[in-house]
């Protein structure tokens, strides 16, 4: 992707970002992502396609890009009073919304178009960001609070390895485990059920 595409524009760009993303997101509901082309998608946001070329260099860049800012988090993380809840909601929020269909869409086509890997940062620190904040509450309530890089490994890299290739394995008692072992306390191993 461009770099232009990865700063926040302001202006005259940000007004075009905001009209191309719309144009997309518009299309895709009315046609169908099979009907997606920059020419349609330029004619819809009223822009020429160069200029949906020269900002995203293609189609597929564009959609990353648009993936991404579908992929930010809404708003705070919900405050439950403690760490341990606090994550737990967070965990089953973020699973919840990124193994649906169109999370698992965003989430690949954030990666597809993305070769430099910059979108890939972005959204990794979205997952950051929101665990910061349940951390910072946390700590002025007096809490120990596990360091943000250990959870995105014991809680959000496990959590993302699920919703991309074994969505079905998906629980709230799975993401209270990854919880469990990301604040130090013992767990037993995940065990699926055998059928009898």
């Amino acid at each position: 992707m461009s770099e232009r595409a990865t700063t926040r524009p302001g202006g005259r760009s940000a007004r075009v970002q905001q009209s191309v993303h719309q144009a997309v997101r518009d299309l895709e509901a009315e046609l169908g992502r099979e009907a997606l082309t920059v020419p349609a998608i330029a004619a819809r946001a009223g822009v020429t396609p160069s200029t949906v070329y020269r900002r995203w260099g293609d189609l597929r860049e564009l959609l990353s890009d648009v993936a991404v800012e579908r992929l930010r988090p809404d708003g705070a993380p919900a405050d439950r009073g403690g760490l341990r809840a606090d994550l737990e909601a967070w965990a089953v929020q973020f699973a919840e919304e990124m193994s649906s269909t169109a999370g698992r869409t965003y989430i690949r086509d954030a990666l597809l178009g993305d070769p430099e890997q910059g979108n890939a940062v972005r959204c990794s620190d979205y997952a950051a960001d929101q665990l910061k904040a349940i951390g910072v509450r946390a700590a002025g309530r007096g809490e120990a609070v596990p360091d943000v890089e250990s959870l995105l490994d014991v809680l959000v890299a496990p959590l993302m390895y699920r919703i991309l290739f074994r969505p079905s394995d998906l629980s709230a008692a799975y993401t209270d485990r990854l919880v469990a072992a990301a604040l130090g306390r013992a767990v037993p191993p995940h065990r699926p059920l055998k059928a009898k």
